[in-house]
């Protein structure tokens, strides 16, 4: 495949933000997001090609004498060089997770381009104030993912990381006027930064001891469990090919350098991926338009986390401890997310507390692999769970910005009845909802049941555990679909319009995000995607015990979400009331917002930083004023030294050269 398709990819899209930065608000509106659409329609073109080249032409360069698919580097340009395997290049890297993500996100981006054109005005045609700014931001976004997906090292991969943090703060804080948006993108901006700090310390510790910043280096390692310091020796003959030897390593509180550097990287991935109790900031997220919480809250930016440790899956083998800390982190964000959607009343929320929980699952996925089991079966089911789960939160999350566009509010208690009026959103986002609460035939059935299956391989504590979180996902997701769709009908209200059905740039990208969740399940996805490069027939090997036990637990959840929400009745209120204190720690998100305010300005603000300040207004500025103070006094001393009187010069002139001769007769003695 000739190396100008992957150049194209990554330059299309930040020329378009270029171009609708600089040249947008030349342009009427409609014109801006046709050319952004268009533009993105033709990169989504090129990725697939790209993909589906790579997984089913048998082309030479990606395919082995054995037939297995290979690394490939369609190119790589040397940027910063410090030593001959340490240094920092940008290109374009392509494996099969890679390849699949490049689907992932311009599957999901071209949709919500298509999307924003009906969603970024109102009833009367009016669109949004920076309305092409909207289309260039999104630009941008869309460049820094695939950046981030594509790059050949982590390095490249930390810079566009950055670049997808910018994105995503320009995005949340779209309507700048409002001030819950601007301090919900700042709030994002400040978590994730914070967690990054960790991510470049990791990066610098395992490029330190390790002499690399490659990919295929890094990852092409031995995975016997090796506990050491890690030293490349480089081979050229086709290619780099690495080996890793085991030395004694440095140990830091008894863990090793590679268990301490997996561990700062995956604090990375906390922070982009909503991990406890780095998750704060994605809630608050939602203020943004709801196109961009489809685009990088469902789909991309918070599945960067899980892409970052699928990618170092086998430096993660190497240090079973960093895996098992991925698994608890993942286990307890999963649960705890599930239990807030749960209570929560803003339905983009529900769906924001809905995403942390299956981004959740995913890591528990990745956490629980092992090559014993299955030819890591987690692997492949947290690589398959990522790509259903983004297209079915996509759905709903578009379908959520339908009822919002139709309606003008995010609460839920204003949409009563809306299936009647809004037949389109209302069936697709049905399907939304059965595909992520795992009912059969729906695309999240397949993937969540690997989960299971790969949970119970690895510890049947974990396989419980992260079967009641897949239960209380089908529940919250039915109460809110039943409490929308289904409880009474509210009246409207004289000169108000009845809902109805967005126009066709809003309804195509449901109905095709639909169409995909309901048969991406039958993909054959483990003969494309695994991290050792064997194909696995999960079909071949599907685990019906498992199966049948979280489908009843799917159907047990949503029949109780039924009974309670179907019909308006008395049941939620006595249930809230029987658990008045969980109901209103789970509506408060556990506290975790004012725990954060009490740290930082309680004790940080009012204690640490109020002596730190205390420290530098009296001690070091004190001790600046003294040196002034001191030289301002000498000053006024010698000031007449210097008055200008030829006199007084004269007489200390005579008193110098006294005193000079005075002591070389002292010397001469």
């Amino acid at each position: 495949m000739s190396p100008v398709i992957p150049v194209i990819i990554l330059a299309l899209p930040l020329f378009m933000f270029i171009f609708l930065g600089l040249c947008g608000s030349k342009m009427k509106h409609p014109v801006a997001g046709f050319l952004g659409t268009l533009g993105l329609g033709v990169v989504m073109v090129l990725s697939y090609y790209t993909a589906f080249t790579y997984f089913f032409s048998g082309a030479p360069e990606f395919i082995s004498a054995a037939g297995e698919r290979l690394q490939c580097v369609m190119f790589d340009q040397t940027w910063l060089q410090f030593t001959d395997t340490l240094y920092i290049s940008l290109g374009f890297f392509l494996d099969p997770i890679s390849a699949m993500m490049l689907v992932v996100i311009t599957t999901v981006s071209f949709m919500v381009h298509l999307y924003s054109l009906g969603y970024m005005r109102d009833h009367h045609g009016v669109y949004e104030i920076g309305f092409q700014r909207f289309y260039a931001f999104l630009s941008l976004f869309t460049f820094s993912m695939l950046g981030l997906v594509v790059a050949t090292n982590i390095f490249q991969m930390y810079i566009f990381w950055e670049l997808v943090g910018v994105s995503s703060y320009l995005l949340i804080g779209f309507y700048y006027r409002k001030p819950s948006a601007v301090s919900a993108s700042k709030k994002a901006f400040i978590v994730t930064r914070f967690a990054d700090l960790g991510f470049l310390i990791g990066i610098l510790i395992l490029s330190f001891y390790t002499g690399t910043f490659d990919f295929t280096l890094l990852t092409s390692a031995p995975v016997e469990g090796m506990s050491g310091v890690y030293h490349v020796d480089i081979n050229t003959a086709e290619g780099i090919l690495s080996t890793f030897t085991s030395h004694p390593a440095p140990v830091f509180m008894g863990a090793s350098v590679l268990t301490w550097a997996l561990v700062l990287i995956f604090m990375g991935g906390m922070g982009k991926s909503a991990m406890m109790p780095l998750h704060i900031w994605l809630p608050d997220a939602m203020e943004g338009p709801t196109p961009v919480s489809a685009l990088i809250h469902a789909a991309t930016m918070v599945v960067a986390g899980v892409y970052l440790v699928a990618r170092l899956f086998p430096l993660f083998l190497m240090e079973e401890s960093a895996l098992v800390i991925v698994t608890v982190v993942g286990a307890l964000t999963a649960f705890y997310a599930a239990v807030v959607a749960c209570t929560q009343i803003d339905i983009k929320r529900v769906l924001a507390f809905s995403t942390i929980s299956q981004i959740a699952f995913m890591m528990v996925a990745l956490g629980v692999a092992r090559p014993e089991h299955h030819e890591s079966l987690g692997y492949m089911a947290s690589m398959f769970h990522l790509f259903t789960h983004a297209m079915f939160k996509a759905l709903l999350f578009l379908g959520a910005g339908a009822l919002i566009h139709a309606i003008g509010s995010n609460d839920y208690t204003a949409m009563h009845g809306l299936r009647k009026h809004m037949p389109i959103t209302h069936w697709t986002f049905l399907i939304g909802c059965l595909a992520i609460a795992g009912i059969i035939p729906f695309s999240g059935f397949f993937s969540k049941d690997e989960i299971l299956s790969a949970c119970g391989s690895y510890s049947t504590l974990v396989y419980i555990w992260m079967s009641l979180v897949a239960g209380l996902t089908a529940f919250y997701m039915f109460r809110l679909y039943y409490l929308i769709f289904w409880w009474k009908e509210h009246e409207i209200p004289a000169g108000h319009h009845a809902p109805h059905d967005q126009p066709w740039t809003m309804s195509l990208p449901l109905i095709i995000l639909a169409a995909i969740s309901c048969v991406a399940g039958f993909i054959p996805f483990g003969k494309l995607v695994s991290w050792n490069g064997e194909p696995y027939d999960f079909m071949a090997h599907f685990d019906w015990g498992v199966a049948s036990v979280s489908l009843a637990v799917a159907v047990a959840a949503i029949a109780l979400a039924t009974v309670m929400y179907r019909k308006e009745n008395a049941l939620p209120a006595k249930f809230k009331n029987a658990l008045p204190n969980l109901w209103k720690w789970a509506h408060l998100r556990f506290y975790w917002d004012e725990l954060y305010m009490f740290i930082t300005h309680k004790i940080i603000f009012n204690g640490v930083c109020r002596a730190l300040a205390w420290f530098d207004r009296h001690i070091i500025d004190g001790t600046m004023d003294a040196f002034a103070a001191i030289t301002h006094k000498a000053s006024d001393v010698i000031k007449p030294m210097q008055s200008g009187q030829v006199q007084m010069y004269t007489w200390l002139y005579v008193i110098g050269a006294l005193l000079l001769g005075g002591i070389t007769i002292l010397c001469l003695m």
